[in-house]
């Protein structure tokens, strides 16, 4: 993890990058709109190297989301975005060939990308599709939760046919708040059925794989919000990452991060992509981020020093609790540790 064994003072987290690779939800925007820095951020980076984005969210289009990101002020090619509808169609299409009839669960960026790989697509069940491939849409009904329960009714084991998700986000961030994401509803066809879905985004490896063959990447960093998809997918496919704290998770998902969903870097905003990031240093047992110090006695997490910024804390807390090991419930952790005053939607 760059947080302590590869960063340097003088380097930022896109020091000898040849490509950022960032989520959408979260990260660039909540809802319609931008999060704040996000925007100069990033078209800082386009200045300097290759930009791409990946998203999970299968409701819209490559191109409906490329002219949104345009609309807030970037300017996005819809081959510019991956997204998890496309990762579901290449590997559906190692499962049941074109031009079959599938039976879709979501919105318009799915259905568009199902029928330029040739699929025939249905809503309903009693059409006899030969896959279900279940996406978010903001739309979606109990009638297709329901459509897809009866679709998916035989287990596969027994001649039933595949039922691939998109992804199992269990939230989306919206501008008011956080609400229910494609884990929910695929979590709602699971129960009826007791059968489990193929997932085509991430935290799975097909979608990172897709992007860094686009991009021609062979340094990129991944920048997302939420350990258990975006952190953990980079890691399973070998890119760096960096964790931004204006999404989903929070400081205190951070500190209790297990081996596998732990990230490069941590930053507060976008903006730290560009500014020196800050080394990790270790004596004995003391964890010290510029001057921010801590560490582990007796099962206590004690700060000997908050420094100046809690992003820097919250860098030295995490370097000392993973540096152990052991699960963040062996440990007292003090509330100033993760505290969290960074903007979230």
């Amino acid at each position: 993890m760059a947080l302590f064994r590869r960063a340097t003072q003088a380097s930022t987290p896109l020091t000898g990058r040849d490509a950022v690779l960032a989520d959408l939800d979260g990260v660039v925007y909540a809802g319609p709109h931008a999060l704040p820095h996000a925007v100069d951020s990033l078209n800082r980076v386009a200045q300097a190297m290759r930009l791409g984005y990946i998203t999970n969210n299968a409701s819209r289009t490559d191109a409906s989301v490329a002219e949104h990101l345009t609309s807030l002020g970037l300017s996005v090619a819809p081959a510019d975005v991956v997204t998890s509808p496309q990762a579901a169609m290449r590997l559906l299409a190692t499962m049941v060939p074109a031009p079959a009839t599938i039976l879709i669960v979501g919105g318009e960026g799915l259905v568009v990308e199902a029928e330029k790989a040739g699929y025939t697509v249905t809503r309903s069940a009693e059409d006899s599709p030969a896959a279900v491939v279940q996406g978010f849409s903001p739309d979606v009904a109990w009638t297709d939760l329901a459509e897809a329960a009866f679709a998916l009714k035989v287990p596969e084991d027994e001649g039933g046919i595949p039922w691939i998700s998109t992804n199992t986000d269990w939230t989306i961030p919206r501008e008011r708040g956080v609400a229910p994401g494609n884990g929910t509803l695929v979590s709602a066809v699971h129960t009826a059925i007791g059968r489990l879905s193929v997932v085509a985004g991430k935290p799975e490896t097909p979608i990172f794989e897709e992007a860094i063959a686009r991009f021609d990447a062979q340094r990129p960093l991944f920048l997302g919000d939420r350990l258990d998809t975006d952190i953990m997918g980079a890691v399973r496919a070998g890119i760096d990452s960096a964790l931004v704290l204006t999404g989903i998770d929070r400081p205190k998902h951070v500190l209790a991060a297990p081996q596998g969903s732990r990230p490069d870097y941590i930053l507060a905003d976008l903006r730290d992509l560009h500014a020196p990031y800050p080394a990790t240093t270790e004596k004995d047992g003391v964890f010290t981020v510029n001057g921010a110090s801590v560490r582990i006695a007796n099962g206590d997490v004690q700060i000997l020093s908050e420094g100046s910024a809690q992003i820097d804390l919250l860098r030295a807390g995490a370097a000392a609790i993973w540096a152990t090991g052991l699960a963040i419930y062996a440990f007292r952790v003090p509330e100033k540790l993760y505290a969290d005053p960074f903007h979230r939607p």
